[in-house]
């Protein structure tokens, strides 16, 4: 078994070799082929799958590798470690990944391999050759990680516990069919932006990349915003307008073609921003191109709303301090290790399926 420092340096070395391929906007050959096969797999990407444009394959690989340092994954597994330095019997982990935005799995990759056990993991079509080339070069690194990742694409079985993540309807699925084993199953969460009025042109930029970084179809990214009776939206459409880069893909832009189009035939009130349309909605998920506002009063009753829906939230975006566990603009797609989604410690169900007593 792999001891754990060796786990860590392994990690962080993938991390340094992974921000090199995400910042190579230039396309240089590397010097090592593996790395030319993943930088091969980041341009063509979009040929797999038409959301997968390069830049935001880069912008993921960038934002792992930034948060995959030796000190950030050491301070990560620090409340683990007592338990994460004994010799343990590896258990087989199945992972169902999603495929909504690139390597959105990476994470449960990391927390399964780091804890020292096996994964196997069933990746979804959409998003299918990215994380293979990456686990080739992490064994590339420490090849004692050979015997312990494997990828399938039929169903998956001889595992001993279960990390599932998909929608509100694939979750029955996979509680019918995962339910007897331990297990995560993850449902919809939705990114949530609460506005104060008081917000930078800087703070607006970033809040639009919150927005449209994905093309909005992450489960972090925000697609509902609060904000105060009386708010002026002309500096937060002007905001969403600048960012252009979305009005060029033709996805997107049918998306905002097609939900405008049902808005003007059903006279649904809305504010367009040229490529995107705000309206009126307590729903927190909205379509693609939607973006669903509330207005509030008081921002203690809004910690309220946040509290009682917390289940159905994953992150939420606001420049107030008084908006509890909030996080800065422009950082919603740049999750810290600790980040866990749904909030449920992944390491803490695997330490569990270890055989220890352990509470975090």
């Amino acid at each position: 078994m792999i001891s754990l420092n060796n786990r860590i340096q392994a990690f962080a070395s993938l991390g340094e070799l992974l921000l090199e391929v995400g910042k190579n906007k230039e396309k240089k050959l590397f010097q090592y082929e593996i790395l030319n096969k993943l930088e091969k797999t980041v341009v063509e990407a979009v040929h797999h799958n038409g959301w997968f444009i390069e830049d935001n394959v880069r912008y993921m690989l960038t934002s792992l590798g930034k948060s995959l340092t030796y000190a950030n994954i050491n301070d990560w597994v620090e409340p683990y470690k007592q338990n994460l330095l004994y010799t343990a019997t590896p258990k087989t982990i199945g992972v169902v990944m999603a495929g909504n935005i690139p390597i959105v799995g990476f994470h449960d990759f990391l927390c399964v391999l780091i804890s020292g056990n096996k994964i196997k993991a069933k990746l979804s079509a959409d998003d299918n050759k990215l994380l293979p080339i990456i686990a080739e070069l992490l064994i590339n690194i420490e090849p004692g990680f050979k015997e312990s990742i494997s990828f399938t694409v039929d169903q998956l079985k001889d595992f001993d516990a279960i990390i599932a993540t998909g929608s509100n309807n694939t979750s029955r699925y996979f509680d019918y069919y995962f339910g007897g084993y331990p297990n995560i199953i993850r449902k919809n969460r939705a990114g949530i932006a609460v506005l104060t009025g008081d917000e930078t042109d800087n703070d607006m930029h970033n809040f639009t990349e919150d927005i449209f970084m994905y093309y909005g179809l992450g489960c972090r990214n925000v697609s509902h915003i609060m904000v105060p009776q009386g708010y002026n939206f002309t500096p937060f459409l002007d905001a969403c307008s600048s960012n252009s880069k979305v009005n060029i893909h033709n996805k997107y832009f049918n998306n905002y073609e097609y939900n405008k189009a049902i808005y003007l035939v059903n006279r649904t009130q809305h504010y367009d921003s040229g490529n995107m349309l705000l309206t009126e909605n307590s729903s927190f998920s909205s379509p693609v191109s939607v973006l669903h506002f509330q207005h509030y009063t008081n921002i203690e009753l809004v910690n309220q709303q946040l509290q009682l829906n917390d289940h159905k939230i994953q992150c939420v975006v606001s420049i107030s301090k008084d908006i509890k566990e909030s996080i800065s603009p422009g950082t919603s797609q740049q999750p810290q290790l600790w980040d866990y989604a749904d909030g449920v410690d992944t390491m803490n169900f695997l330490i569990k399926k270890l055989g220890y007593n352990y509470e975090r």
